[in-house]
């Protein structure tokens, strides 16, 4: 598998047994400690590919800590829990948990929770990114539109003629749309 795994668990016997689970999937970094605090404080230094947190732990709890975690790294986290009530998984929820796995955790429930995690977390990120991209044309095209405006109105000429002139400016002067709108912009 490849990857670095965080996992905190205040029960000792069950973060070894989540250790040797881990490891006979293929982790190469297996970080592990006790409490909600030290596991961002972990988190923040070791830069995991996942976390697996234990729900309930003195101090700050597993979900706690998700939040924390999640605030500065963009990784799947999932829950471990041997109990888990409505108002639990409502929290978990809306703090952006990948997955709850259930005590007493079989290896064969880890490999696929673990490997649907890492999949919405990719699939999550490229939405981001495509979105940041639209965001993007759409901030350009509303500057070649009010560049076209002005041509309009300087020119008297229709919109599509307007946009012919943009096209072929860029053309002549070798540059973008984007870059001769700005420059028809500045010169009001």
């Amino acid at each position: 598998m490849g990857k670095s795994i965080l996992i905190c668990d205040d029960e000792p016997l069950i973060r070894l047994n989540l250790m040797n689970m881990l490891a006979d999937l293929g982790f190469d970094e297996i970080v592990e400690c006790g409490d909600g605090a030290k596991a961002v404080e972990l988190a923040m230094a070791c830069f995991p590919d996942l976390a697996i947190l234990d729900v309930s732990m003195p101090g700050m709890d597993g979900i706690t800590a998700a939040v924390e975690i999640k605030k500065k790294l963009k990784i799947p986290i999932m829950l471990l829990t041997s109990a888990c009530d409505r108002a639990t998984v409502k929290r978990a929820a809306s703090s952006g948990i990948a997955a709850f796995l259930t005590k007493p955790l079989r290896q064969q429930d880890l490999l696929p929770a673990i490997e649907i995690a890492l999949q919405h977390v990719e699939e999550v990120e490229n939405l981001k990114e495509k979105i940041d991209d639209l965001r993007e044309v759409i901030e350009n095209r509303k500057i070649i539109e009010k560049a076209k405006g002005v041509l309009m109105t300087k020119n008297l000429v229709s919109e599509a003629e307007a946009y012919r002139i943009m096209q072929k400016s860029a053309m002549d002067k070798r540059k973008t749309l984007l870059q001769v709108a700005n420059s028809i912009l500045k010169e009001g």
